[in-house]
């Protein structure tokens, strides 16, 4: 029996496809490799000093190669002291020694670790995610903890506040400023007169009450809460402080 050509053009194709699935397999999750996880002390190796392995960085639990950044973080780099461990605190605190290099935020506020969670998307962006860090963000099994849970949740909620502050102060206009040397500071309104007024919304963000210079109406100056700047008339427009 004769076969036509065109018999054999499927069974060709199926084994091409065969063969290209070895040598390139399909791209999906099962022949992803699985993430690694590192502990304490394996992290600890990539700390930049060995020329021969990748430099690695850890913020809130997730690992990153940062070795194409080696300028920066190997050995004699002005973020070396990120490498080879996870200080998500240091990334807000400016505190780069000792116990400041440290991956808990105990007594941080939520605009801090808002900030903190904003650091590790952009190494997500930037850089190359390589695993996990067992300890206080994931288990031993990868799975994230409570403690994390409450941290993103944390930051979250200091963003429903930084939003909510934005609009409450855009519906009064800050005052205008300036400082000079010779001069010192100087604040001014366009159309109204500058009052220092308090911030409610700073106290869930940070933990302290802090004050902002707006500009309120004539008819609006009768307010509670409204200070002077000291020095300056009552009805002044501008006031050097």
């Amino acid at each position: 029996m004769r076969w036509s050509p065109f018999f054999w053009i499927p069974i060709c194709l199926a084994l091409l496809s065969i063969f290209l699935l070895r040598i390139f397999p399909f791209n999906s999750p099962h022949n992803q490799p699985k993430e690694k996880l590192f502990t304490v002390e394996e992290i600890a190796l990539f700390n930049g000093t060995d020329p021969q392995l990748p430099i690695l960085l850890g913020i809130l639990g997730s690992v990153f190669d940062v070795t194409k950044g080696k300028s920066h973080y190997g050995a004699g780099g002005g973020y070396n002291h990120f490498a080879g461990r996870d200080a998500s605190r240091a990334f807000v605190s400016g505190n780069f020694t000792g116990e400041g290099l440290t991956d808990s935020l105990r007594g941080l506020s939520s605009t801090e670790v808002k900030s903190i969670v904003e650091w590790r998307d952009f190494y997500f962006r930037t850089y190359i995610f390589v695993g996990k860090l067992v300890g206080r963000y994931y288990d031993i099994e990868g799975n994230p903890t409570k403690y994390l849970k409450g941290v993103e949740a944390k930051a979250a909620r200091g963003a429903q506040l930084l939003e909510k502050q934005k609009k409450e102060e855009a519906q009064v206009p800050s005052c205008n400023s300036r400082w000079s040397q010779d001069e010192g500071s100087e604040v001014w309104c366009d159309n109204g007169y500058p009052r220092l007024v308090q911030r409610p919304v700073e106290i869930a963000l940070t933990g302290k009450m802090s004050k902002r210079c707006a500009c309120f109406k004539e008819d609006e100056l009768g307010q509670s809460g409204l200070e002077v700047y000291e020095g300056c008339d009552y009805f002044a427009m501008k006031c050097q402080l």
